[in-house]
């Protein structure tokens, strides 16, 4: 059997990414912060080198954790964070993105996001990201929780080439972006992260229909059902999902993921019993 994918084109950067990357959300409130460490370091022996993060994750502290799991192999890693709105001014972006690159230990970014929309004019943020981008700061940047609108209209002030990525919500039980945001990003060459891809505290129950559903497929692939769910996001070519794994047995499973060839009558079920519903006014966010 030929070896799974890992990794693929990220947007439009001439650069391969790996498909299943770490979340960090909240992983500063792990009580073991050793465990956390070790579990972003196994992490990237498996080939999960795509860490994201914020400056809004503990305000810094997530951010300083990542800097202890990466020393020394600061080049493996496809580095992300972003700035809150409300420093989401030119200056503030600025001076942002210095305190994440003094946190993190390093001298660049490979990618740099707008967490979300806020009060500044997205002219503004732009602007920054590209100064920080000359300066070779921030090797690319990107948006996050952005709808099809949000999208038009950075695309009419940045151009085609410069969105990087949209960083949105998408697991199982939230499939709203499959209905204009992930199509948005495929036409123009932008890369879908997916965050919290097993939903918060939302994954399901295994006594449930759609648990026992999930089962039935991971039984079939020798696989877990939280496997599953990361294959069923990573189908689309330009969909990166990044779940969180505060422990080393779980970034283990996470890793192994891609592993599984998922049937036309697996994702048949999948669909079935985790309908992508309406079109919502919207879109989720957390």
């Amino acid at each position: 059997m030929a070896s799974p994918q890992k990794a693929r084109e990220f947007g439009p950067l001439q650069r391969d990414v790996s498909i299943i990357g770490q979340g960090t959300w909240n992983i500063d409130e792990n009580p073991q912060r050793s465990d956390a460490i070790a579990a972003l370091r196994r992490g990237l022996d498996l080939g999960m080198t795509h860490i994201d993060t914020a400056e809004y994750y503990g305000w810094g502290a997530a951010e300083k954790m990542i800097a202890q799991a990466i020393e020394g192999r600061r080049e493996e890693v496809f580095l992300v964070s972003k700035v809150v709105p409300q420093n989401a001014s030119k200056k503030g972006t600025i001076a942002a993105c210095e305190r994440s690159l003094q946190s993190l230990r390093t001298g660049y970014l490979d990618c740099y996001l707008l967490h979300w929309r806020g009060q500044y004019p997205l002219e503004e943020t732009f602007s920054a990201f590209e100064e920080l981008r000359q300066e070779g700061k921030i090797l690319s940047w990107g948006v996050s929780n952005f709808d099809e609108k949000d999208l038009d209209e950075a695309l009419s002030i940045a151009g085609e080439g410069k969105i990087a990525c949209n960083q949105v919500l998408y697991h199982l039980r939230e499939r709203a972006i499959e209905h204009a945001v992930l199509p948005w990003c495929a036409e123009h060459g932008v890369a879908l992260v997916a965050y919290s891809p097993f939903g918060h505290d939302q994954f399901p129950d295994p006594t449930t229909p759609q648990g026992r559903a999930l089962q039935s497929v991971a039984n079939a692939h020798y696989a877990t059902p939280r496997q599953i769910a990361l294959r069923f996001l990573a189908r689309e070519p330009n969909v990166f999902p990044i779940p969180k794994a505060s422990r080393v047995p779980h970034v283990e499973e996470n890793g192994k993921a891609l592993e599984i060839e998922l049937t036309k009558s697996d994702l048949e079920l999948i669909d079935t019993v985790f309908p992508r519903g309406r079109k919502p006014r919207s879109l989720p966010m957390i």
